[in-house]
């Protein structure tokens, strides 16, 4: 397996579902809000991701403009390259874990794994609604944690912004540039071994 040079393609080289090849994480966002039935289908699909002991370790925050005080703590914590585009998503969530199980107070050393699992669910689940999620870890962590006062036992995951694609035209022409060009994807044979390193 290759560590310099590893090679990418823009195809899609094997079946994969069709929420799959249309996932993209955008910058470019409409004004218009989201229907709040959506918003729990989203939260529906992180519920029933698979968990170590079932624990279920994630928790979410949101805000959808339409509460403006919650969704500026929210967009406060944003890094400054991120608040450029992010202002104008209808929503913002931030993702974060229980360190430990609820079950026994064990630390829980698959929570971030866990985690990762429900967002995906949430991320597939809002393409599947025609939205547009963009996933963040540019953000400042001790200002989320001050802003939302979270409590002692969780640990921040990602922030994301929703919300229906909007025009690239209203990004700057570099994030436009982005906002079009196609995905790449390291190809399977740098990253799937059949043998051992």
């Amino acid at each position: 397996m290759g560590t310099n040079a590893m090679k990418t393609s823009s195809d899609i080289e094997s079946p994969v579902l069709e929420v799959i090849k249309c996932r993209r994480s955008r910058r470019a966002y409409s004004s218009r809000p989201i229907e709040a039935e959506k918003i729990k289908s989203l939260f529906e699909a992180a519920r029933w991701a698979p968990s170590s002991m079932n624990d279920q370790p994630w928790t979410y925050i949101y805000a959808t403009k339409e509460q403006p005080e919650l969704w500026s703590k929210l967009f406060d914590s944003l890094n400054e390259s991120n608040k450029v585009w992010a202002t104008n998503a209808p929503i913002l969530v931030l993702s974060m874990v229980r360190t430990h199980f609820t079950v026994n107070g064990q630390p829980n050393s698959s929570a971030r794994y866990d985690l990762g699992g429900a967002n995906a669910f949430l991320v597939l689940q809002a393409t599947e609604l025609g939205l547009n999620i963009h996933q963040m870890g540019g953000f400042d962590h001790q200002k989320a944690i001050v802003n939302l006062n979270v409590p002692d036992g969780y640990e921040l995951g990602v922030m994301m912004a929703i919300g229906y694609h909007g025009n690239p035209e209203t990004l700057s022409e570099n994030l436009q540039q982005r906002e079009v060009a196609p995905r790449q994807r390291y190809v399977q044979q740098e990253f799937v071994m059949n043998t051992t390193f």
